[in-house]
C-alpha cells in the first residue's frame, strides 16, 4: 500500500511540476555543423526609399573539447553590403572586407556552455572585440532556457542583450516530438541593458517625459525548433528577428527601422575524430555585448587611420590654408577627419606636431583648437607640459583647458590625474585662466558622478579643501570661487560643507557676506536632483528665517522648487506664505508658484498641481503686487507628437532698501527625447552698483524720458565713492548648467578704461597705440574650428554588430579684417583732437562660418558602417569692402561701397537623409545615396555630396505623395545696381502621411544671395552719408512747409472727435499753421539728414534723400519726416507726420508716391483710463489708398489668420467692420490676464483672460493722466 501511494506521489508530482526543464546541451564527444547568416537593414521602411544594410554568411562547427567546454570555428565566410532601392537593388560582395574579417573568424574560439547557457568566451589575445562580438551574436541562439512543463512562462535572463525579461512560448509537433520554442525579449526595458551613452552627461534624465513617448523602442524573437536527444534538447534550427524603432520626435510619430535577423540551420551532427588544436587564449568575456572603445570611430566618415601624423600635419595645412581669408564650406567636414586622426595617434605624435607647428601662429591655433577632441590622458599630459613649460599665452591655456576639460572621458583616472592643474602654478597667474581651471574641474566631477554612482568623495576633495581654507582665512574671492566650483560638481558629499557657510544651519554661526551666501544656496542647484532631501531641508530652513537677507531667502526657494516638492511640502511653503510681512519674499515667491502652475513640461506635471492649488489660496491676499517687487517668471511648452519643448526662466531679485535689483538671473532649457539641456544662463549682480543708487533715484520720475535717463547719469558720477575692495558688478555664464565664466567688474577697472579713453589721455593710453596701429595698417584673422556637441547612444544588436545613434554638430567660424586710418589733422597731445579731426578708414574683410550637423542611426565599427544620415550644412559669409570718413564736429558721416560685381551666397541651409554605407577597405568608395530618389535634379552638380553618388532612375519607381515645391524669389534695384534672391527647394515623401518626421526628412535648400543688378547708369560706387547736424534740404522752404501744412490739414479734417474734441484739435491746428506761416519765408534746416546714392563719375547722382523735422509743441511732440528720391524724371516722394502726445497717444500719418499723393495710410495708439474702468490700450490702422502688392499681401496674410488665432486660443465671429483698417484693443481684465479683441474687415478675433507674465498694474502706475483720450475720438487718423 505504502508504496501504491508513494508512486501516486511521484507520478502527480511529475504531472504537475513546474520545475521540470529539459536542458539543451551539446555532445562533448561530438561535432556539429551548422549554417549560419545574419542580415541588418536600415531605412524608413516605406516603399521607394533608399534602404542600407550588411549580410553575413558562414558555415559554424562546434566541437566539444569538455563536459561543458566547446571550440566554435568559422569557415566560408561571405560578408556583402546593400546600398540602394529594395526590389531593384542587391547585396553586393566585398571581398576585401570578408578576407579582412575571415584572418579572425577563422581563428578556434572556446566557450563554456551548461544548461542552456553559455558562460565564458575565450578567444586569442590577437582578436579584435569587434569579431568576438560577431562570435556573441553566433552564440546568442544556444543562449535559451526550456522548461517542458510550462507552455508559456517569463523569466529574466542573460542574454546578448544585457539581464532583460524573455517571455516564453512552447509548441510541440506531436509525430516528431520536435518543440517549437518561441523567445520574445523586450530590449526597451532591460534592467541591465547593454547600452552606454556619450556626451549626455550634463542632459538630465526626464523619467515622466519618458512615459509619454519614447525615442527608441527595440523588440528581439527568436523561434527554435529543438530535438529531443538522449543528452537532452539539440537546435536544428532558429531564426531570429530584430526590430528597432527610432526617431529624433516620438516614434508614434513615425521612425528610421533597423530590421536584423539571423538564422542558423544544423547541417549535421558527426563524432569528433580529432582533438582540435589551438594556441594560448584568454577570456573575453560572458555572452553580454562588450562595448569597443569608440572614439577614434567616428560614424559618419571613414579613413585609413594607419600612420596618422603626417596626415594629421598636412591636413591641418591644409584646413589653414583654405580658410584665410573666407570659411571654405567644401572643407569644414574635414575638421571631423583631423580630431580621427589626432583620436588615435600617440602622445609622442601629438608632442611632435606642437614642436612642428608652435612656430607658425596659424598653424598654431589650428592644431590647439583640434586636440582638445583628444579625450583622454594624452591631452592632459600635453596641457600639463604647456603649463609647467608656460609655452602658452594665458588665453590659450584658458580656451584649450576649458574645452579640453568639457570633452574629457569622465572616468576615475582622468578625474584624478586632473586634479593636478589645480596645483600648476601657471594656472594662478591670471584670475581668469584660475577661474577657469577651478570651476572646469568642478564640471569634470558632475560628469564623473554622473556615470559611477555612488560617486567617490575623493573626486570633489580638493574643492572641498579649498572652500574650507578660503572660510578659514576670510578670503572672500576665494571663497565665492570654490563655492561655484562645488555647485558645479553638484557632488552630495559636499552637502556639509556648503552647509557651514549658510546662516541657521551651520554649526558655528556665520557671518559672511551676500555675495557669499549667494554663491552657497546656489551651489546646491545640481544637489537638488542627486539629493533632493537634504537640499529641502537647507534651503526650507533659509527660507523660513526672517532674519536672512530677503535675497538669500527667494534663492533658497528658487533651489527648494529645483528639486520638485512633494504636495505636502508646497502647502506647508503656502502656509508660511500666508503670514509673511516681507512683500519681496512674497512676490518672488507668488510669481514663481504662478509660472509653476501654468507649466505644461512633463518634469512639472505633479509640481504644477501643486501649485495651482497654492496661487488659489493666495491669489485673493497677493495677487495684485506690483512690477515693484522681486519677480520670478517662467514660459513653457511641450509637444507631445515631438516630445520637444523648451522653457525659458527670469528672476529679479530686489529688497526694500534698494531701487537697483541684487541679482537678475535669465536661464533656459530644451526638453528633447526624454532629456531636459540646460542651455545658456545669464547672471549679473549689482553688488557696488546697489550701493550707489541707495533706496531711490532723485529726479527720477518713471516715464524713462530724457530727465530719467539724465537722473540715472547724476547718480553714475559718483561712482568714485564706492569702496575698492568690493566689485562693482558681478557676471556669470552657465551653459548645460555648467559655470564656465565669472568676472567681477571693479572700480579699477572703471577707471583704467575712463582713463586710457579720456579726451585728455596722451601717447600713454592704449588707445594712442591702437590708432597709431591702424594708421599704419592691419590685418588680423582668426579661423576657430569648434565641435559644440558630439553625443552618442550605443546598444548592442541581436547580431553582435552595435547599434548607434550620434548627433555631431561642428563649426567653423572666421574673421579676417584689413583696415588703414588717416586721421587729419593728426593727433600730437591728446586724443580729444580726435573731436576737431576728420578720419578716414578703409577696410574690407570677411566675416562668417559653416556648420555641419549631423544624425547617425546605423551600424558603426571600426570595420564598417551602414544606416541612415541626416546631414546638413549651414554656412553664413559677410564680406565687406568700403570707406568711411567721420567727422565729430560737424556730425557727418559717410560711408562708400563699391559696386555689386558678382554673384555672393551670404547665407545657405542644405540638408538630405541619406542611405550610407562605408568599409575600412574601401574607404574612397563610399556609398551615399539620396534616401528618397530625385532629391537632386538629375543636371545638378551632386559632387559635394559624398565620395559617390547613387541615384535611382526615376521612371522605375514609384513615388507616392510627393510634395517638391521650389521658389526663387529677388529683390532688385536699378538705381543701386545690386539685388537679393531668396532660392527655397523641398522635396518630401509621404508627407500626406499624418507623421511629423515626414514633415522634416528630405531634401531642403535655402539659399540667400546678393545679385548684380541692371542700372540706369553705370555706378562707381554707393553712397551713404549721415548728417546730424543742421542742414540744408534741396526743396525749397516754400514746397516744404506746404507739403507738411497739408499732410496736417487733411489728416486732421479726417479725424472723428466728439465737438469739444473737435474743437481742441483745430485749435492745435491753427497754433501749428500759425507757426508754419512765421516761418514761411525762411530756409528751414533738418534735424537729421540721411543720403543713399548710386554715384556715377560727374553725372547727377541717383538714389534717396531724407530728412528729419522735429517741432515740438507743449506737451506734444512732432515729428515730419520726407524721403526723396534724387534722380532725373523722378518725384517719388514719402511723407511721414508722427505725433506723441505724452502719456496718451501716439499717431503717424504716411503719403507716397508721385509727391506724396498716390498712397496713403495712418496708424494710431492710445490709451485710457478713466475712474472706475479698466486700464485700456487701443491701436488701429487705417488706409485710403496702397499698392496692390501691398493689398495681395495683406490678403494673404489675413488668410492665415483664423488658423493661427484657433490655435492660440482666440475665438472668431463673423461681421462686417470698416473696409480699410485693422482695430485692436487690449483690456487688463484682472491682475494678471488681458482680454485682445482684433477686428479685422471680415471678421472679429478675441480671447479673454490672457494670463501675462508682467502685472498690469503698470497699466495704473504709468497712467498719470486719467482723462478718456479714445472712448468718443478713437477715429480715422
Amino acid at each position: 500500500m505504502w508504496g501504491l501511494l508513494l508512486c501516486c506521489f511521484v507520478a502527480l508530482a511529475s504531472k504537475f511540476s513546474l520545475h521540470i526543464i529539459l536542458l539543451l546541451s551539446l555532445n562533448p564527444r561530438k561535432t556539429y555543423e551548422y549554417k549560419y547568416k545574419g542580415e541588418v537593414n536600415f531605412g524608413l521602411g516605406m516603399p521607394n526609399l533608399a534602404e542600407s544594410g550588411v549580410r553575413m554568411m558562414c558555415k559554424v562547427k562546434i566541437t566539444g573539447m569538455s563536459a561543458q567546454t566547446f571550440i566554435l570555428q568559422v569557415s566560408d565566410l561571405a560578408f556583402e553590403e546593400f546600398n540602394g532601392f529594395p526590389g531593384k537593388n542587391s547585396f553586393n560582395a566585398s571581398p576585401k572586407l570578408t578576407q579582412r574579417i575571415a584572418a579572425q573568424l577563422v581563428k578556434p574560439f572556446m566557450f563554456d556552455y551548461a544548461g542552456g547557457h553559455v558562460v565564458d568566451i575565450r578567444a586569442p589575445a590577437e582578436i579584435s572585440d569587434t569579431v568576438v562580438n560577431i562570435v556573441r551574436g553566433i552564440l546568442d541562439f544556444f543562449q535559451v532556457t526550456v522548461k517542458t512543463t510550462q507552455r508559456i512562462y517569463e523569466l529574466e535572463e542573460v542574454g546578448i542583450h544585457g539581464k532583460c525579461q524573455s517571455n516564453y512560448a512552447i509548441e510541440e509537433d506531436k509525430e516528431t516530438k520536435d518543440m517549437t520554442i518561441t523567445q520574445v525579449v523586450d530590449v526597451t526595458n532591460c534592467r541591465e541593458k547593454a547600452a552606454i551613452y556619450r556626451g549626455m552627461a550634463t542632459a538630465v534624465l526626464d523619467q515622466v517625459s519618458k512615459q509619454r513617448g519614447e525615442s527608441v523602442v527595440t523588440t528581439a524573437r527568436c523561434v527554435y525548433t529543438v530535438k529531443p536527444t538522449t543528452e537532452g534538447g539539440l537546435i536544428t534550427r532558429a531564426h531570429g528577428l530584430e526590430r528597432q524603432h527610432f526617431s529624433p520626435f516620438n516614434v508614434k510619430g513615425g521612425s528610421f527601422k533597423m530590421r536584423a535577423t539571423k538564422e542558423m540551420v544544423l547541417l549535421g551532427v558527426s563524432d569528433t575524430a580529432r582533438a582540435v588544436m589551438f594556441g594560448s587564449m584568454e577570456s573575453k568575456g560572458s555572452l553580454v555585448y562588450k562595448f569597443v572603445n569608440a572614439e577614434a570611430n567616428v560614424p559618419i566618415m571613414m579613413q585609413n587611420l594607419d600612420n596618422p601624423v603626417p596626415k594629421a600635419i598636412e591636413l591641418i595645412k591644409r584646413l589653414a590654408e583654405a580658410n584665410i581669408y573666407h570659411i571654405d564650406s567644401a572643407t569644414t567636414e574635414d575638421t571631423i577627419k583631423l580630431y580621427q586622426l589626432l583620436r588615435v595617434m600617440p602622445f609622442e605624435g601629438l608632442d611632435d606636431m606642437w614642436k612642428q607647428f608652435s612656430g607658425n601662429e596659424e598653424h598654431r591655433r589650428w592644431f590647439l583648437d583640434s586636440i582638445v577632441e583628444v579625450s583622454d590622458a594624452r591631452i592632459l599630459k600635453f596641457l600639463e607640459m604647456r603649463f609647467q613649460a608656460e609655452d602658452v599665452s594665458v588665453t590659450e591655456a584658458l580656451e584649450t583647458l576649458l574645452l579640453s576639460i568639457n570633452h574629457l572621458q569622465a572616468i576615475p583616472d582622468l578625474v584624478e590625474m586632473a586634479k593636478m592643474f589645480l596645483n600648476i602654478p601657471f594656472s594662478k597667474t591670471n584670475i581668469y585662466l584660475w577661474h577657469t581651471v577651478v570651476l572646469s574641474y568642478g564640471s569634470l566631477v558632475y560628469k564623473h558622478c554622473a556615470y559611477y554612482t555612488p560617486c567617490p568623495v575623493a573626486a570633489v576633495q580638493p574643492l572641498l579643501d579649498m572652500a574650507m581654507e578660503a572660510l578659514r582665512n576670510g578670503n572672500e574671492t576665494d571663497m565665492v570661487i570654490a563655492l561655484k566650483a562645488l555647485g558645479n560638481a553638484g557632488h552630495p558629499g559636499s552637502i556639509k560643507t556648503i552647509m557651514r557657510f549658510l546662516p541657521g544651519v551651520a554649526a558655528n554661526p556665520v557671518d559672511l557676506p551676500p555675495r557669499v551666501l549667494s554663491a552657497a544656496v546656489q551651489s546646491m542647484r545640481l544637489i537638488a536632483a542627486r539629493d533632493p532631501h537634504s537640499v529641502q531641508d537647507i534651503t526650507m530652513a533659509l527660507f523660513l528665517q526672517k532674519d536672512v537677507p530677503t535675497e538669500i531667502r527667494m534663492l533658497a526657494f528658487m533651489i527648494l522648487f529645483d528639486t520638485k516638492p512633494s504636495m505636502a511640502l508646497v502647502s506647508t511653503v503656502t502656509a508660511h506664505l500666508q503670514h509673511e510681512k516681507d512683500l519681496h519674499v512674497v512676490s518672488f515667491a507668488y510669481s514663481y508658484l504662478k509660472s509653476f502652475a501654468r507649466s505644461s513640461t512633463p518634469d512639472n506635471h505633479f509640481l504644477s498641481t501643486a501649485c495651482n492649488i497654492a496661487v488659489k489660496i493666495l491669489a485673493p491676499k497677493f495677487g495684485r503686487l506690483s512690477y515693484h517687487y522681486s519677480k520670478a517668471m517662467r514660459m513653457d511648452w511641450f509637444n507631445d507628437d515631438f516630445l520637444i519643448g523648451t522653457a525659458a526662466e527670469v528672476f529679479m531679485l530686489r529688497s526694500a532698501t534698494h531701487v537697483f535689483p541684487t541679482e537678475i538671473m535669465m536661464k533656459g532649457k530644451f526638453y528633447f527625447i526624454g532629456r531636459i539641456l540646460q542651455l545658456l544662463e545669464l547672471g549679473i549682480r549689482g553688488e557696488g552698483i546697489k550701493e550707489l543708487f541707495g533706496s531711490g533715484i532723485p529726479g527720477f520720475r518713471g516715464d524713462l524720458g530724457f530727465s530719467d535717463f539724465q537722473a540715472i547719469f547724476n547718480v553714475l558720477e559718483n561712482w568714485e565713492i564706492l569702496p575698492n575692495d568690493k566689485p562693482i558688478l558681478s557676471a556669470y555664464s552657465r551653459a548645460s548648467g555648467q559655470e564656465w565664466f565669472f568676472a567681477d567688474i571693479n572700480k579699477d577697472l572703471i577707471q583704467n578704461i575712463i582713463k586710457a579713453m579720456s579726451p585728455s589721455a596722451g601717447k600713454e593710453s592704449p588707445v594712442w597705440a591702437a590708432i597709431e596701429n591702424l594708421q599704419r595698417g592691419i590685418s588680423w584673422h582668426r579661423t576657430k574650428p569648434f565641435l559644440i556637441f558630439e553625443v552618442r547612444y550605443f546598444q548592442a544588436t541581436t547580431l553582435g554588430l552595435p547599434i548607434e545613434i550620434s548627433k555631431y554638430y561642428e563649426s567653423v567660424n572666421g574673421i579676417t579684417v584689413n583696415a588703414k586710418a588717416a586721421v587729419n589733422p593728426p593727433l600730437t597731445e591728446r586724443l580729444g583732437q580726435l573731436l576737431t579731426s576728420e578720419i578716414s578708414l578703409e577696410t574690407d574683410g570677411f566675416v562668417g562660418f559653416t556648420k555641419d550637423v549631423w544624425v547617425f542611426y546605423g551600424i558603426n565599427t571600426e570595420l564598417f558602417q551602414c544606416g541612415s544620415e541626416i546631414k546638413t550644412k549651414n554656412p553664413l559669409a559677410i564680406p565687406w569692402k568700403f570707406s568711411a570718413k567721420i567727422n565729430v564736429r560737424e556730425k557727418k558721416f559717410e560711408l562708400d561701397f563699391p559696386p555689386c560685381k558678382k554673384e555672393f551666397e551670404i547665407l545657405s541651409v542644405s540638408s538630405d537623409v541619406y542611405a550610407v554605407s562605408r568599409n575600412i577597405e574601401e574607404p574612397a568608395m563610399a556609398k551615399m545615396t539620396p534616401m528618397m530618389p530625385n532629391a537632386v535634379d538629375s543636371n545638378d552638380e551632386v559632387s559635394h555630396m559624398g565620395p559617390t553618388l547613387v541615384r535611382p532612375e526615376a521612371d522605375q519607381i514609384a513615388t507616392p505623395n510627393i510634395w517638391h515645391p521650389r521658389s526663387k524669389m529677388c529683390a532688385e534695384s536699378n538705381i543701386y545696381g545690386a539685388g537679393v534672391c531668396v532660392d527655397s527647394e523641398l522635396r518630401r515623401e509621404y508627407y500626406q502621411e499624418e507623421y511629423p518626421l515626414y514633415y522634416f526628412l528630405g531634401y531642403t535648400h535655402l539659399a540667400v544671395k546678393v545679385v548684380p543688378a541692371q542700372t540706369i547708369k553705370a555706378v562707381d560706387k554707393i553712397h551713404f552719408e549721415v548728417n546730424g547736424g543742421p542742414s540744408r534740404h534741396p526743396m525749397s522752404a516754400r514746397q516744404l512747409l506746404e507739403t507738411l501744412r497739408r499732410l496736417s490739414k487733411e489728416a486732421t479734417r479726417r479725424v472723428r472727435l466728439s465737438s469739444d474734441s473737435a474743437s481742441s484739435v483745430r485749435g492745435s491746428h491753427h497754433s501749428r499753421h500759425d507757426t508754419i506761416m512765421e516761418v514761411w519765408d525762411s530756409a528751414p534746416e533738418a534735424l537729421l539728414n540721411i543720403k543713399a546714392f548710386a554715384m556715377s563719375g560727374n553725372q547727377k547722382p541717383e538714389g534717396y534723400d531724407a530728412a528729419m523735422y522735429y517741432t515740438p509743441e507743449a506737451n506734444i511732440q512732432n515729428t515730419q519726416m520726407i524721403v526723396s528720391q534724387v534722380g532725373e524724371d523722378t518725384n517719388w516722394k514719402m511723407c511721414v507726420d508722427t505725433t506723441v502726445h505724452t502719456h496718451a497717444e501716439a499717431k503717424a500719418h504716411i503719403r507716397w508716391g508721385a509727391e506724396c499723393q498716390s498712397y496713403e495710410m495712418s496708424m494710431r495708439a492710445a490709451t485710457a483710463h478713466l475712474p472706475g474702468s479698466k486700464p485700456t490700450l487701443k491701436a488701429k490702422v487705417h488706409w485710403t489708398r496702397i499698392p496692390e502688392a501691398m493689398a495681395e499681401m495683406g490678403r494673404r496674410i489675413e488668410s492665415y489668420i483664423p488658423g493661427m488665432a484657433f490655435l492660440l486660443g482666440f475665438y472668431q465671429q463673423h461681421e462686417r467692420n470698416a473696409k480699410e483698417e485693422v482695430s485692436a484693443s487690449v483690456v487688463a481684465a484682472s491682475a494678471d490676464s488681458i482680454d485682445v479683441k482684433i477686428k479685422f474687415p471680415e471678421y472679429t478675433i478675441y480671447r479673454q483672460a490672457i494670463p501675462v507674465p508682467l502685472p498690469p498694474a503698470s497699466f495704473q502706475e504709468f497712467q498719470h493722466d486719467t482723462r478718456n483720450t479714445t472712448t468718443d475720438g478713437f477715429g480715422r487718423a
